[in-house]
């Protein structure tokens, strides 16, 4: 069921980006970025320009961010493994040890 909202969705955003491309392909813009002015830009360039830069910082953004959470939960674990470690050893299997104990 996911996968068929998913692909509807999506087609669902494909039919409404030609349809305002097919609606406003004639019409021209004056893009002033500040440093340089750009005339007789068409509006679909600017809109989807602006889509696909938006998407691209969201995804640098995106990566920073998880790249943090990821450290922070690595050294999560390694700090509970230390202390957790005596609990997950199998005491059962000593004689797999050569000094009947486990390694440290």
């Amino acid at each position: 069921m996911s996968r068929l909202l998913g692909g509807a969705g999506i087609l669902l955003v494909v039919g409404l980006s030609v349809g305002f491309a097919a609606l406003n392909g004639n019409q021209r813009v004056t893009l002033r970025l500040g440093f340089a002015t750009f005339y007789g830009i068409p509006l679909t360039v600017v809109a989807f320009g602006g889509l696909l830069t938006g998407m691209l910082i969201m995804l640098v953004a995106g990566i920073h961010s998880d790249l943090k959470v990821r450290r922070i939960l690595r050294d999560r674990l390694a700090e509970e493994g230390l202390k957790d470690r005596d609990r997950f050893v199998d005491q059962s299997q000593q004689d797999l040890f050569d000094g009947g104990a486990p390694p440290p």
